[in-house]
């Protein structure tokens, strides 16, 4: 009876050890995702949808609604301004202005009033598209591309989806409104960043203003960029945009899409993509798209940074190779390229430790430079790697071979002299003689 209860007893109490362990690491993981999600919950955008996202990595630092589908309005350009950039070699090629082109525009819409029959070069016509926003631009640049607006919008969503954008279809090169002309948040800082590996879009998007030269049609001309993060503003008002960090970005607005922002900047080597959908106003009845860029820009500069973990050409690790020689067995690892990593700045200077993956089976011979392994972190969800090579020659350790040579040339030797001394008949009668000498002991014993 004592021991059922014992055992009763001892049963109950491990019930409760595992109810308590188990809260214990409900409470754990509920503190980790609060950690996760604190720095960004206090950072509240007046805008629809809204994303920031690191460049390099791709990794989303905030996200509001950046995956639900809006009106991208003239943020489309940046996809017309790269699909064009990479079809057409040569910038200085004169495309003619036609008469759709004008008038498929609606009024209120932005043009830079290209008459019908100008002669304009295609690098002015992408100055017009980035910097002005010009929608009569786009169209000349569409026809020109591809022969029309039809065909050069199956160019548009080709490339989308080659990005690797997940919930966009375009319609046309401009904008212009219409209900089967959608994008996300996330979708165009995907365009963005893609679109920033191209040095011309980096310096047409980034200009604050541009001079168009005279043409058949008109006297030089100069543009200034709607898109106030750029332009340096000294004026110490609300209603300064001005953000000294920011280096390109694309401005958007109809009536359906309200203000939209697709802004790149860059501080301390780590450049952020931001994007904004669908803003008005701020309480304050300021730019809530510009506003709202700014806040996410200040987040991200104050809350993440770039960490060297190893430097390129630097040993990261030393290991002993079997079968090499004394002087040359014992092998560094170098780094191939330096590993730059995105972490919060609370966690600058904690503690990371790599993890190798070593080729299989390394033995010598390895020649110097020789990629042997990879070294690798993952911090805050995102991998980084790099190659591990050699960093000298290893010979392989010959001792034993050397060995099996002496005893091979031994054999061999002791082989031809044992051949040579039976084929002397001097040897042959000793041998005899010998044999001789040796039976008649045997029968002299025998009696």
């Amino acid at each position: 009876m004592k021991i059922k209860q014992i055992f009763i007893t001892l049963l109950i109490a491990l019930i409760i050890a595992m109810n308590l362990l188990c809260i214990s690491v409900f409470a754990d993981d509920k503190n980790q995702d609060e950690e996760t999600t604190s720095d960004a919950a206090n950072v509240k955008i007046y805008s629809e949808a809204g994303i920031l996202m690191d460049a390099k990595t791709g990794k989303i630092l905030y996200n509001k609604n950046a995956k639900e589908k809006k009106y991208p309005a003239s943020t489309t350009k940046i996809l017309t301004a790269i699909i064009v950039l990479e079809n057409c070699k040569n910038l200085d090629e004169m495309a003619t202005v036609d008469v759709d082109s004008i008038n498929s525009v609606p009024s209120g819409y932005t043009v830079a009033a290209l008459q019908v029959g100008e002669e304009i070069s295609v690098k002015n016509l992408l100055q017009l598209l980035l910097v002005h926003s010009a929608n009569d631009a786009a169209n000349v640049l569409a026809k020109h591309v591809s022969g029309s607006i039809e065909s050069f919008s199956d160019m548009m969503n080709a490339k989308a989806k080659e990005i690797g954008c997940e919930n966009s279809h375009f319609v046309n090169p401009n904008g212009k409104h219409d209900p089967d002309h959608y994008s996300t948040a996330y979708d165009l800082s995907l365009i963005m960043n893609y679109c920033m590996k191209n040095e011309t879009f980096r310096s047409f998007s980034s200009a604050k203003s541009c001079i168009i030269p005279a043409t058949n049609k008109y006297d030089e001309r100069i543009f200034t960029n709607s898109n106030e993060l750029l332009v340096l503003d000294t004026r110490d008002v609300p209603t300064n945009y001005y953000y000294p960090y920011a280096i390109a970005g694309k401005t958007g607005y109809t009536a359906e899409a309200k203000n939209c922002l697709v802004s790149v900047a860059e501080k301390d080597g780590l450049q952020l993509i931001c994007t904004v959908l669908g803003g008005i106003r701020t309480d304050e009845g300021l730019s809530a798209r510009f506003c709202d860029t700014k806040q996410l820009f200040e987040y991200g500069y104050n809350t993440y940074t770039i960490r060297k973990l190893r430097q390129k050409g630097a040993s990261a690790k030393q290991i002993e190779i079997p079968n090499a020689t004394k002087e040359t067995k014992d092998l560094d690892l170098l780094i191939t390229n330096d590993i730059d990593v995105l972490i919060k700045q609370k966690n600058m200077y904690s503690k990371i430790e790599p993890v190798f993956e070593l080729n299989d089976n390394l033995s010598a011979p390895i020649n110097k430079g020789d990629v042997v392994g990879k070294i690798k972190y993952s911090i805050e969800g995102i991998d980084y790697s790099a190659d591990l090579i050699a960093s000298h020659d290893v010979e392989k350790n010959n001792i034993l071979f050397f060995i099996l040579e002496l005893i091979l040339i031994a054999g061999i030797i002791f082989a031809i002299y044992k051949l040579k001394f039976d084929k002397n008949p001097k040897n042959k009668n000793r041998r005899n003689h010998n044999s001789y000498n040796f039976n008649f002991i045997k029968f002299k014993n025998k009696k």
